[in-house]
């Protein structure tokens, strides 16, 4: 599959794949200004790149784990949605989890991208829902003690 994508400014970074069969694409922070974290806090990071997803398809942000799980860096909304009509720059929301000051370097990875396709759904109204074992079972209904 080929994506379409524009540089919105000339130290954007392509995302790239880090290996033949990653199933996400990094994405990097825009090259140029350190850009420092603080515990607890939430910092927007531009790509520089806008991006021409197809029809049908959609762009999910994820962390990346080595990010997350070393230095406590990961998207603030969990996974980010690019819907195949925005044609706006790439931005990941970055949140501080850990205890210390983490910093960004330009050109730094901050995230990977997922091209996946995904099913719309038409929504229904009824007044009965069909039975099934689990019922209204809500979280941890199904797992063991």
């Amino acid at each position: 599959m080929k994506i379409n994508f524009k540089k919105l400014d000339k130290n954007a970074i392509v995302p790239t794949y880090g290996s033949p069969f990653s199933a996400g694409a990094d994405l990097y922070a825009l090259a140029g200004d350190k850009i420092t974290v603080q515990p607890g806090e939430t910092v927007m990071i531009h790509t520089g790149i806008a991006l021409e997803i197809p029809e049908g398809y959609g762009g999910f942000v994820f962390a990346r784990s080595g990010l997350a799980t070393k230095r406590g860096l990961a998207p603030a909304n969990k996974v980010g949605v690019i819907d195949a009509d925005y044609r706006g720059e790439v931005m990941v929301s970055i949140y501080n989890q850990s205890a210390e000051p983490q910093t960004i370097d330009g050109g730094e990875r901050i995230a990977q991208l997922v091209i996946m396709p995904f099913l719309a759904a038409e929504f229904t109204e009824t007044d009965e829902l069909s039975d099934t074992q689990r019922g209204t079972g809500g979280f941890g209904s199904t797992g063991s003690k």
